[in-house]
């Protein structure tokens, strides 16, 4: 085990993977050289040459379009989005082309893509570098979608995305790359814990489609992923009640299973996530939630969740759920 942050379990995975795959590549703007823009994959390009890490022009539709006509060929292709907001450009490559290819030719083609990208705010990215587009990719069947949170779940669930014979959409938080939380503490969150934690340097992978139970207890069921984790992990702290906290990890395929017992355990469900409310992934739990554990529930479920506005620049975490946001809706649950 090794002490890494965010950013060093990233480059370890995708260190492991080069090294342990031939077949493996990784490209994007400005991956090779300079180590990208966060420096995940400092020091790869020199390690495992310019032909199987390398930069890409300024063309996110482009990038996944290698990257699907590798994957097509036999490549395992490792492509990065700069930023989620960004993906866009790319979408109909990745819905319409590589999401489709094993249904449309009947399972005898596949596409093991995995495409990453930083999403999410608390950097002060403003409208442009701080979206949280994942309910636009959960919603493309063929697709699979995980949201890391952690530095040990970071590089266990980059491992099991490149390793997958079908594609992947990797959603890494850019608020937790390095850590701690700084700012305001009436409003925002300080870093529960560490920004660095033990990491395996070497070859594992966390199944995707698997929860972790991040925090245990018996009032309500806490769901969340990405930098929420860790602000509801300070929520349930402040409103001084135990609740399950369940780190999703992965959203498509998600643990139902987990979920279902918690909730028919506790009685209770408040859902966090930075995206929007409307149509936002929260929407689709809460309906499966309700389905399967109706007569279990003791209170209507509820979403603490981003504005439905553009991403503000200088009043961020007014639009982010914050620790005071969550933990009333865990109150207001409780007194339901």
């Amino acid at each position: 085990m090794t002490e890494m942050n965010m950013v060093q379990a990233i480059n370890s995975a995708l260190d492991t993977m080069l090294t342990n795959d031939p077949n493996v590549l990784l490209f994007g703007e400005d991956v090779g050289y300079f180590g990208g823009v966060f420096r995940t994959s400092d020091g790869l390009q020199e390690k495992h040459g310019a032909h199987r890490v390398f930069d890409t022009p300024l063309a996110e539709g482009g990038i996944a379009a290698i990257a699907f006509g590798m994957g097509l060929n036999g490549l395992r292709p490792v492509c990065e989005i700069q930023f989620a907001d960004y993906i866009f450009p790319a979408y109909d490559q990745i819905v319409n082309e590589i999401a489709k290819l094993r249904h449309r030719s009947g399972g005898e083609f596949w596409t093991p893509v995995t495409i990453r990208t930083p999403a999410g705010g608390g950097i002060r990215g403003g409208h442009h570098h701080s979206q949280s587009p994942e309910s636009q990719f959960t919603h493309t069947p063929g697709l699979k979608v995980v949201y890391a949170s952690t530095p040990y779940n970071a590089k266990g669930l980059l491992i099991s995305a490149i390793e997958s014979d079908d594609p992947v959409v990797v959603f890494e938080p850019k608020r937790c790359y390095r850590g701690p939380f700084y700012g305001d503490p009436h409003n925002v969150p300080t870093w529960s814990g560490h920004s660095e934690a033990d990491v395996p340097e070497g070859h594992y992978n966390i199944p995707i489609g698997q929860a972790r139970l991040a925090m245990q207890g018996h009032d309500c069921t806490v769901i969340a992923w990405g930098t929420m984790v860790h602000v509801c992990e300070q929520a349930i702290k402040e409103s001084g009640t135990s609740c399950d906290l369940i780190d999703l990890q992965s959203l498509v395929p998600w643990d139902k299973n987990a979920v279902v017992e918690s909730v028919n355990r506790t009685g209770r469900c408040v859902i966090v996530h930075e995206a929007p409310k409307t149509s936002g992934f929260g929407a689709e739990m809460a309906a499966s939630v309700q389905e399967r554990c109706f007569w279990k529930l003791e209170a209507p479920i509820k979403r603490v969740t981003g504005w439905d506005t553009p991403f503000p620049h200088t009043t961020e975490w007014d639009y982010m759920p914050s620790p005071h946001r969550i933990a009333e809706a865990i109150r207001e649950t409780l007194e339901g």
